[in-house]
């Protein structure tokens, strides 16, 4: 999310599903959801790119990150670009981005972005990513996304991550 709000100016929004669960558990249509949870939907739903980053469990998206994502109105991410991007404990499920992710994102008819961004344990130190090779292809995602921002209706792009923390 900094390597896009660095390249271009925008307000930065971010979505913890962590801490939205104990309010979407439960909940079976959208109309039933608090205002804080139909906030962050609506953030998602308006933003003009998307980061979005999910932890896998159990060889996918967890089911928290998946019901946050049945709320999304079908038709509110058309042609809107997405980075897709997952950690996981080993190198065993990086394709979860191609075989998991990117087939959720065609479902909504997202512009869903061609390099995702996997990462390990072992690629972060502190929190901070410290990988120059994973760095690198961050920074080339990104790179090859800002020509797809197009001005829209607002004057400076809106960028939401998705932060599945579950």
């Amino acid at each position: 999310m900094d390597l896009i709000a660095d390249a271009v100016p925008c307000e930065r929004h971010r979505v913890e599903l962590g801490r939205l669960a104990p309010r979407l558990a439960g909940t079976v249509s959208r109309s039933g959801l608090p205002d804080a949870v139909e906030k962050e939907l609506a953030a998602v739903e308006q933003a003009d790119i998307l980061v979005v980053a999910t932890p896998v469990y159990r060889g996918s998206y967890t089911g928290l990150f998946k019901h946050f994502f049945d709320f999304i109105h079908q038709d509110a991410l058309i042609d809107k670009p997405i980075l897709l991007a997952a950690t996981g404990g080993s190198e065993r499920h990086a394709l979860v981005i191609e075989h998991q992710l990117r087939p959720l994102f065609s479902f909504f008819q997202c512009r869903t972005l061609p390099l995702g961004v996997y990462a390990t344990d072992k690629d972060f130190a502190g929190h901070r990513l410290h990988d120059a090779a994973l760095a690198q292809r961050a920074a080339l995602a990104v790179e090859r996304a800002l020509p797809l921002l197009q001005p829209s209706r607002h004057a400076r792009p809106r960028l939401a991550e998705e932060a599945a923390v579950a």
